[in-house]
């Protein structure tokens, strides 16, 4: 047995009656009347928060969560039952409950395959909520707000921020794996309010992963994060009102890949598409987007936000490429719609609690790099904007349409970058805007590792990347008129 499956056993079962023997018992009830396939997904999670206003620390959590889930499928129906007390009694009970759907008897046992399949862990498996003192926490949260206001004194409020947490979930399948994970995530931020002549503006920045703390707070990382957080807000103070109309978009590298996350990688979820509600649905082999585009969903990546060893069906994490030169390849897949649309999982099967049924989701989606140098890109642009950040945005899954708002842009006027602009709001249809990318740059580069992505009433960390890229056309929604 792993050191790693006896210290989630350890975690997840501490003071309760269960142990592995009584886990196969479970999971044989719950085979007693015949279903396609079946789980135990055990979880627990641990969180620490603290969070800074005013000069002050005025915010602090601290939460512990622990349960079973246990779930039945057959064909496109799913009984599905959970308990947050743990021992034998409950969870045998949930297995009654869950295998409910169904009446037809099925004699078969669960036999144990073993744990050959059990993925080399992505991250460490210490605790990032013990890892540093909390009076320490409390003195980088004020670090953070004294650097800042230290930096520009036009600053007049400072908010920080840093939370913690440490997860570990065990998996047993009626296919005959088990599996485990035990992830910490961490995340720190900065926000800061400036004023100048009576106009307020705000500035963010953040930096987190599946690491320790340890490694973010060094008074030279710390020193970058309030700085940056600083600099937002100063170039927002400059800007200009943002031109409206067709124009020419430059991506920069990193965040603004949530453009892709959102318009293009929900479409390509296998739940969107079996139900045949995507943009996307029934294209694989088809081509929708442009000859340099390539986009992945790579759960294998060391201590990023969206890594997992393995997803929360057992599945192990795997790099899936969804868009190869602009023809789409597949999609992402749970069990239960892999079965239903006769595919393979790919390991994307996600929840963010014991207590909800897993969904098709992301975990790192990025696009890869190309040949342009950025440089290249920004000066075959006439006239056009560079989108650096983005604060927010959503998207119609069917009909593949989306709106982002910038948090940070510039004018591009003759292949410079110029003067930065507020207000600025990319309309679009992903397919259609996947069609109008004409030059990837080879700067790949991933958000700071603070990534969340909601889906029906769910949350999870996902990971986010892009190279610098070029939309030839796309609507931007400003308060002036494009010349």
């Amino acid at each position: 047995m792993s050191m790693l499956l006896n210290k989630a056993q350890n975690l997840l079962w501490q003071g309760s009656d269960l142990d592995h023997d009584k886990c196969l018992k479970a999971l044989d009830s719950l085979c007693e009347r015949k279903i396609d396939f079946g789980d135990l997904f055990f979880q627990r999670s641990v969180s620490e928060s603290f969070s800074l206003e005013e000069g002050i620390v005025k915010g602090g959590s601290f939460d512990i969560s622990r349960g079973v889930g246990v779930r039945a499928v057959v064909a496109g129906k799913t009984g599905f039952a959970y308990s947050d007390v743990l021992d034998f009694n409950s969870l045998n009970e949930a297995c009654l409950a869950a295998r409910s759907i169904t009446s037809g008897h099925n004699s078969d046992h669960v036999r144990i395959s073993g744990i050959d399949n059990q993925p080399i862990p992505l991250y460490t498996s210490d605790d990032p909520i013990v890892s540093i003192p909390r009076e320490i926490k409390v003195k980088i949260l004020e670090k953070l707000d004294r650097i800042a206001r230290q930096e520009d004194n036009r600053v007049i409020q400072v908010m920080a921020g840093l939370a913690c947490s440490h997860t570990a979930s065990l998996v047993y399948c009626t296919d005959g794996n088990f599996s485990c994970d035990i992830k910490p995530l961490v995340h720190i931020y900065v926000s800061v309010v400036m004023e100048q002549k009576g106009r307020r503006e705000r500035g963010f920045a953040s930096c987190g992963g599946a690491i320790l703390p340890d490694s973010l707070v060094s008074d030279e990382q710390l020193d970058q994060l309030a700085k940056e957080a600083v600099r937002i807000g100063a170039v927002n103070l400059e800007a200009i009102a943002a031109p409206a109309g067709t124009m020419t978009v430059v991506l920069g590298a990193g965040w603004p890949g949530v453009l892709i996350h959102e318009a293009v990688g929900h479409g390509l979820e296998g739940d969107f598409n079996r139900t045949g509600s995507s943009a996307f649905s029934g294209l694989i082999g088809q081509k929708v987007a442009s000859d340099c585009c390539t986009i992945v969903d790579d759960g294998t990546i060391p201590n990023r936000r969206g890594s997992i060893s393995c997803d929360d069906e057992g599945t192990p994490s795997q790099h899936n490429v969804l868009i190869e030169n602009g023809i789409l390849k597949g999609y992402m897949q749970d069990k239960q719609n892999a079965m239903l649309m006769r595919m393979k999982p790919t390991g994307n099967g996600r929840r963010d609690s014991y207590n909800s049924l897993p969904l098709p989701r992301m975990t790192n989606t990025y696009m890869m790099p190309g040949n342009y140098k950025k440089e290249e890109i920004i000066s075959s642009v006439s006239k056009g904007i560079y989108a650096v950040n983005f604060s927010g945005g959503q998207v119609d899954i069917t009909s593949g349409k989306f709106v982002f708002s910038t948090s940070e842009a510039y004018l591009i006027e003759n292949g410079k970058v110029t003067t930065p602009i507020k207000g600025a709001t990319l309309i679009g249809n992903g397919p259609q805007t996947m069609r109008q990318v004409t030059m990837v740059g080879d700067d790949l580069e991933f958000d700071g590792g603070i990534g969340t992505c909601g889906k029906a009433g769910q949350s999870v960390p996902v990971g986010i990347g892009e190279p610098t890229l070029k939309i030839d056309a796309i609507t931007v929604g400003g308060s002036d008129t494009a010349q």
